[in-house]
């Protein structure tokens, strides 16, 4: 009677961990291993959900390292890789619970909040541009961010919404190269 219990859940239990496996290789693959944030895959079905459920007031931003081949060049993968997780910590932070956070790829980050902050992105940018200290060296960061409110662009999806604040984003960073750098509202 043992064996024949044994033998009818031998089949049950090599699933159950199947299962698990595969359940865990399925959420590792959607969170970027060096910074834990979400990657694309992600951090696009949460953005979808919180446009659709706050179209009045949601918004996206793209943030991009300025200068990071230099910066990984000074001061090895090993400080470039300290950057990229301190601004993913900062990023995650100005989300809060709310709000979510992802990497891109390289040194580009995405976020969406249901809601701006009363301070725009002031706090975020002042955040961000804050060195950070690695190895006993202190390592000048500098990102630019472009924003896009989803009520300013009525009907959008989130591939226009990207779109408007990926040139955003790439304004700031002209702005940013020719010596004015106004934060973003």
């Amino acid at each position: 009677m043992e064996l024949q219990a044994l033998t009818a859940i031998a089949p049950l239990l090599g699933w159950a961990v199947h299962g698990g496996l595969l359940t865990h290789r399925l959420s590792t693959a959607r969170r970027d291993p060096l910074t834990g944030l979400h990657t694309r895959a992600g951090w696009t079905a949460r953005a979808e959900r919180t446009l659709r459920r706050r179209p009045a007031s949601a918004a996206v931003l793209l943030v991009d390292l300025d200068h990071f081949k230099h910066l990984n060049d000074t001061y090895g993968h090993a400080g470039g890789d300290a950057a990229l997780v301190a601004t993913a910590d900062r990023l995650r932070t100005w989300c809060g619970p709310h709000g979510t956070a992802g990497r891109l790829g390289g040194d580009e980050f995405v976020a969406v909040t249901p809601e701006l902050p009363a301070d725009g992105i002031a706090q975020l940018v002042s955040s961000l541009r804050r060195p950070v200290a690695h190895g006993g060296a202190v390592i000048p960061v500098a990102a630019s961010v472009g924003l896009c409110r989803v009520a300013d662009f009525p009907a959008s999806t989130l591939t226009s919404v990207l779109a408007v604040a990926d040139a955003a984003m790439y304004a700031a960073k002209g702005r940013r190269r020719r010596g004015s750098s106004p934060a973003p509202r």
